[in-house]
């Protein structure tokens, strides 16, 4: 009995050490007054500091390395092995694709407990020293591993009491080549983020932390290895909110009504199947079934073989269209477009087609269309493109008061303001706004449209995908309301 007591003890006692030695040692810069007082002066005063042991950089936004972050070699590489046993799940969206871990803020594994205790105290009075945040013990912390394409895109961080991120990495030996960079955006006087001024690479056991403010806009580029995993620690400290500017509202997209071409365009570029009724019917039922439609073949092959042929003119013009946090492609400038491209927006701007698109969907994008009432009282659902006329301007004067009603008080951003006869139900003159896109590898659009209006139809026309894989893209985009 004794002898199991005693290795009861023994074994309690190992325990203890064992607990003992998952102990999360800093690295002694961290205790260093004099680099510590060095690094408040920098941070505070907008200078670099450039030291073996520990940099601090102002721009584009204030942030800081601290290479050897954890002092013992064997602990961080205790640890890599401890988070790579986590239960991670995928996260993909228009904003990253990732996988992570859960919060981790009480989890149980000895090392990472060791390593969350030593952030909360050590390093936690050490950044509040610095950066003179008072930051409290709330703090965020997970896992990431970004394998091959995987990407986190421009964003901010900001969220209500978060002040400093960090991100500690654990990774193998890594080349900008491998991709999976941290990249710093530069920003405008709207506080928008404009160019990447900075890349990061990751770094075994190095530790990044920066302030979170409004331009502290920053991404994880593509990685491109597709060997390594860009495996890392990462988090917020918690302090007292800060005042945000107000919100940038972008310029939009110019909106004009329909330009006044008859059904002849129509037959000039269109596949002639989707001018039947009985096919425009069938149309219009699976639209209002699913709220989206793929209209294959839409135009006459010779048509889109011009166009096709016409994106690849060396004459026009393309710009970047950003800012990064919402969108990175490039548009055209319409002056520099062929003739040939010139028409197929008149078309896509088409009295004909607004009345066309009514057919298909429904929504009463043109005056002949018919309304809700309409269909309530049995008068179909669809009008024959080809026998229509426009208005004189008395009567669609009338049909403008007849259907006016107060417009939006505010217009969300990256959305045109209401024009003169537009309504808050979305009745009243329909226009049109869009743009020619091309789209390259590293391009994209993240989700942002709150609109307020109450139907709005997105037209989408893609040439050049077949079999060009990775290759360049153009997208026409219109939005018709």
């Amino acid at each position: 009995m004794g002898a199991k007591r005693r290795g009861a003890a023994a074994a309690a006692a190992g325990s203890k050490r064992g607990r003992r030695e998952a102990r999360a040692e800093l690295c002694a810069a961290l205790g260093d007054a004099a680099l510590r007082g060095r690094a408040a002066a920098a941070w505070g005063g907008g200078e670099p500091l450039r030291h073996e042991a520990a940099a601090v950089e102002p721009g584009p936004f204030p942030h800081g390395l601290i290479p050897g972050f954890l002092a013992a070699p064997g602990f961080a590489e205790a640890l890599r092995d401890e988070l790579l046993g986590l239960s991670f799940t995928g996260r993909r969206n228009d904003l990253l694709s990732l996988r992570q871990s859960r919060e981790l803020a009480a989890s149980p594994e000895p090392r990472l407990a060791a390593l969350r205790h030593a952030l909360c105290e050590e390093f936690r009075a050490w950044l509040s020293a610095v950066t003179l945040i008072e930051l409290d013990q709330t703090i965020d912390i997970s896992c990431a591993k970004y394998e091959y394409t995987d990407v986190l895109l421009c964003h901010d961080d900001e969220l209500e009491g978060r002040r400093i991120a960090f991100i500690l990495y654990l990774v193998p030996p890594w080349e900008k080549s491998d991709g999976g960079t941290l990249d710093l955006y530069s920003t405008d006087e709207h506080f928008q983020p404009q160019q990447i001024v900075k890349s990061l690479v990751p770094s075994w056991n190095t530790l990044v932390f920066f302030e979170v403010s409004p331009v502290s806009f920053h991404q994880v580029s593509e990685v491109l290895s597709e060997e390594k995993c860009r495996l890392s620690v990462s988090g917020w400290f918690h302090g007292p909110s800060i005042v945000r500017p107000t919100r940038h509202v972008e310029a939009p997209l110019p909106r004009s009504p329909h330009i006044p071409y008859d059904h002849e365009i129509l037959y000039e570029w269109i596949n002639l199947i989707y001018l039947d009724m009985d096919s425009q019917a069938q149309i219009q039922e699976e639209f209002e079934e699913r709220s989206e439609i793929l209209l294959k073949d839409f135009l006459k092959k010779e048509k889109y073989q011009l166009l096709c042929k016409a994106l690849e003119n060396k004459d026009i013009q393309w710009s970047s269209r950003g800012p990064a946090n919402k969108r990175l492609y490039e548009t055209a400038e319409e002056d520099s477009l062929p003739n040939v491209l010139k028409k197929f927006l008149q078309f896509l701007r088409s009295e004909a087609l607004f009345l066309l698109l009514s057919n298909f969907t429904g929504l009463k994008l043109h005056f002949l269309a018919p309304s809700v009432e309409d269909e309530d009282a049995g008068e179909g659902t669809a009008t024959d493109t080809a026998q229509y006329s426009s208005p004189e301007p008395e009567q669609e004067e009338a049909v403008h008061q007849a259907d006016s009603h107060p417009q939006q008080p505010d217009q969300p951003e990256d959305i045109p303001e209401a024009r003169d006869g537009e309504t808050q139900n979305g009745s009243g003159t329909p226009t049109c706004a869009g743009e020619l896109r091309r789209w390259a590898h590293g391009h994209y659009t993240l989700v942002h449209d709150s609109q307020a209006t109450e139907f709005a139809l997105d037209l989408l026309f893609f040439c050049g995908c077949e079999g060009r894989l990775g290759s360049r893209i153009w997208w026409l985009y219109f939005l018709h309301r």
